[in-house]
């Protein structure tokens, strides 16, 4: 029985000043006429139905997922208390979703990236699922075809091929790898046996609690008291004991730790959308390859990306700049600095 977890508790800083923490990206209609959350529900429900999906997010975001994502059960949100990383809200929400569904295998999925080719993700996830059934102490990752030197993405090395089905075919992870240098990417891209890492796991919430509980004891042993709690006592629990599991990352914490982990090679369309200039790629340009999101003119001008929220906007004579306005602030910067995004958003803390 397949359950899908979107992990939706990210701040999507990169995205400021229209992502912000009180609205971050996953609530953001960033490509399309949908919020990044929805786009991601949309796609599982002709194979998943709602009863079966389930968001974990931190609490301040609780409103804003039922308001996305109204046909989803209200007992299928699971809180984070506090942000403690990957690991342990995965861990966390394995648990529950065990004590509803034994037998389950689940994918773990984030809710803000993007994905063209959704029947191929259907089938892929499904031939994940029946792969996971067979093997039911596998991990099974989605590794997405690179398609040009990337150093915004983790890779994962592949190796041998340990089954094909439906066309697919499924590999040994011989090794994950962090953000390469330009060189480096340059020469995973050459070598031919590299993927990206999109942060998609499929695998059974039994192994997920039982890896928890080999590689991260002591998070291991504050979940279960967290999750045996009476139901009067659960919230009481949570709020006392999750702050003080482990802060590590599934990556980190299981995934290098793990012996039966394999990749299937994916080439469905996948995007992390990870900054302004990941919206070159899907946005509509006007004749000169403006993205102009708002009422806005632009005379004489090219290559720019801007977004205007309240007023209507006139650029005259500029080229290659980001120009967000919101109702606190209005941000204009040069594309070449899109990586100074952060220290602009510190600056005004």
């Amino acid at each position: 029985m397949l359950c899908a977890l979107i992990m939706a508790g990210g701040k999507g800083t990169r995205f400021w000043p229209l992502s912000t923490e009180e609205n971050p990206k996953q609530f953001l209609n960033l490509v399309g006429n949908e919020s990044m959350i929805q786009m991601t529900v949309n796609r599982l429900k002709p194979i998943i139905p709602m009863e079966r999906i389930f968001v974990v997010t931190d609490q301040k975001y609780e409103s804003l997922v039922s308001q996305h994502l109204r046909e989803l059960p209200e007992e299928n949100i699971i809180i984070e208390p506090v942000g403690m990383n990957t690991a342990p809200c995965i861990a966390l929400s394995a648990m529950l979703i065990h004590e509803k569904y034994p037998e389950s295998t689940l994918a773990v999925l984030p809710a803000d990236h993007l994905i063209l080719d959704e029947a191929l993700f259907q089938k892929t996830l499904m031939v994940a699922d029946s792969y996971v059934h067979l093997n039911p102490e596998s991990i099974v990752t989605l590794g997405m075809e690179v398609t040009r030197p990337e150093v915004g993405y983790g890779y994962i090395k592949y190796g041998e091929e340990l089954s094909f089905i439906n066309r697919l075919s499924i590999r040994k992870v011989e090794r994950f790898v962090e953000k390469p240098d330009i060189k480096t990417a340059k020469s995973y891209l050459e070598e031919g046996c590299y993927l990206w890492n999109g942060g998609m796991f499929i695998w059974k919430t039994k192994q997920i609690i039982t890896l928890t509980k080999q590689h991260l004891k002591r998070t291991y042993d504050l979940l279960q008291q967290i999750t045996e709690s009476p139901k009067e006592l659960f919230n009481q629990r949570l709020h006392e004991l999750y702050p003080k599991v482990e802060s590590i990352s599934v990556d980190y914490g299981i995934m290098e730790r793990a012996e039966q982990i394999c990749v299937i090679p994916s080439s469905f369309g996948w995007d992390d959308i990870g900054s302004w200039l990941s919206l070159e790629r899907y946005r509509e340009t006007d004749e000169h390859d403006n993205i102009l999101d708002g009422e806005i003119k632009a005379l004489n001008s090219k290559g720019n990306i801007i977004v205007s929220k309240t007023k209507p906007m006139v650029l005259c004579g500029v080229e290659d700049l980001i120009l967000v306005e919101t109702d606190e602030v209005v941000m204009v910067m040069k594309k070449d600095d899109v990586g100074k995004i952060g220290e602009l958003r510190s600056s005004l803390a």
